[in-house]
């Protein structure tokens, strides 16, 4: 992954990309991204696939306020001038079938360039279509979301003695991903097949989702970027006004926000909007 993003007050960016937030699956971290939204101005938000996770919800009805809460904050932004984008995944292919359509003020693509202040060109895209399990064989990739919601659950039993003892958050989801050989090459393919698709748009570089890890970095000719997710990372990509992009991981941002005094978290708020 490459360097985070140290940002400790309200965002104002030019564009903010996110994905794989999977609302309606018991993982979400959807408070965190609520407390994101709440403190982020932007021009441009892409929601980069897999937000609402369908499949969970086809076995399990659970859609908790703040669930809620993250939809309502994007159409808020959205009716105030948000250019909203929303480019689907496998999770919500279902709302594939309204790309090139406008709804509630949300552009919906299967894919799309973004252009940056300097003149670069992003090709934009949830990366599902790259993935040979998913579009192979949609039970095995069913059994993979199975088991990863398992691990998410171990998870919140270890995380919870962790806590106890002091310590801070630890995934064993993500450990066994980078560290099990079969995992740590099927990345690699992903992300090489994601960026040839790139080479091929005659594209200065792509931002993706779908694996679930964050990262900028430079493969040949191409900038290779992906969102990570709202279930665990907690992550985005914020770029700048003169078309820098940069990766924020907003988890333990959130953290010390809550951990200010409220009066000094409204005194760096209105010095910004001063700004």
């Amino acid at each position: 992954m490459s360097k985070v993003a140290s940002i400790r007050r309200p965002t104002h960016v030019r564009s903010v990309f996110l994905s794989d937030i999977h609302l309606g699956f018991s993982g979400c971290s959807a408070e965190y991204l609520c407390d994101f939204l709440a403190r982020t101005q932007c021009q441009n938000l892409y929601l980069v696939g897999d937000i609402i996770d369908f499949w969970h919800l086809r076995k399990r009805r659970r859609w908790p306020k703040a669930h809620s809460r993250v939809i309502q904050l994007v159409l808020e932004k959205a009716m105030d001038g948000t250019r909203v984008v929303l480019v689907p995944g496998n999770h919500d292919e279902t709302l594939r079938q309204f790309a090139g359509m406008v709804i509630g003020e949300v552009e919906v693509h299967a894919h799309i360039i973004h252009r940056t202040p300097d003149g670069r060109r992003i090709l934009v895209l949830h990366g599902d279509q790259f993935d040979a399990v998913v579009r192979c064989s949609p039970l095995l990739a069913m059994i993979g979301s199975n088991l990863y919601g398992l691990l998410l659950r171990m998870n919140t039993s270890i995380n919870a003695v962790r806590r106890r003892l002091g310590k801070d958050y630890w995934s064993l989801a993500a450990y066994l991903k980078h560290k099990v050989k079969n995992a740590v090459q099927y990345i690699g393919r992903f992300e090489e097949a994601v960026v040839t698709a790139a080479r091929r748009e005659g594209v200065d570089g792509v931002i993706c989702g779908h694996i679930h890890r964050a990262e900028i970095t430079r493969m040949g000719d191409i900038s290779y970027m992906n969102c990570g997710d709202w279930v665990e990372s907690c992550t985005a990509l914020l770029e700048y006004h003169d078309g820098h992009i940069e990766l924020l991981q907003w988890r333990e941002q959130a953290m010390q926000l809550k951990a200010q005094p409220a009066a000094a978290t409204g005194t760096v708020a209105a010095r910004d909007q001063a700004a």
